[in-house]
């Protein structure tokens, strides 16, 4: 094996090492997990907004489907969106854009509980760490129960 394809071995193997080591790092795995369950989060707010919001929405607002706002702009006037996308109209589609805005807010509002509750617990956890290691050990009592005993001796 010459020295050039040895040289290129050894650079592809580094390359391997150098790969596994960043992929291997915690705040890797982390965000992958993150990355999924934000996924599936998605999902669930999604169904939240069209089935459960939107409906209600809807309600107040007389009946009124976001989904269905739209305005077209080429072909012929439908009555539903579905309606339009199936015989090719070109769209202004600003319900589906109302509903995007409705989950990013909703999203937003969950993250913002979720992230005020985990500080909660942080703070709370903190603070009982805090009063525990300001309380001295047993051992630390003895000691000053000895030094105190040590002392009276000394003066008597």
């Amino acid at each position: 094996m010459s020295y050039e394809n040895m040289a290129k071995k050894s650079r592809s193997i580094k390359w391997i090492h150098e790969f596994e080591s960043f992929i291997m790092r915690g705040n890797v795995v982390d965000l992958a997990v993150g990355i999924i369950v934000g996924a599936a989060f998605t999902s669930v707010v999604k169904s939240l907004v069209n089935d459960i919001f939107n409906p209600i929405i809807g309600l107040f607002l007389g009946g009124v489907d976001f989904s269905n706002l739209f305005i077209t702009l080429k072909g012929p006037h439908v009555k539903t969106l579905a309606e339009a996308q199936r015989i090719g109209a070109v769209t202004l589609n600003f319900g589906v854009f109302l509903n995007t805005i409705i989950q990013f807010l909703i999203i937003g509002f969950v993250v913002f509980l979720i992230v005020r509750g985990l500080n909660d617990i942080y703070n709370r956890i903190k603070t009982q760490q805090e009063v525990k290691a300001a309380q001295p050990t047993k051992q630390e009592v003895l000691l000053q129960e000895i030094r105190d005993i040590l002392a009276n001796r000394k003066q008597s």
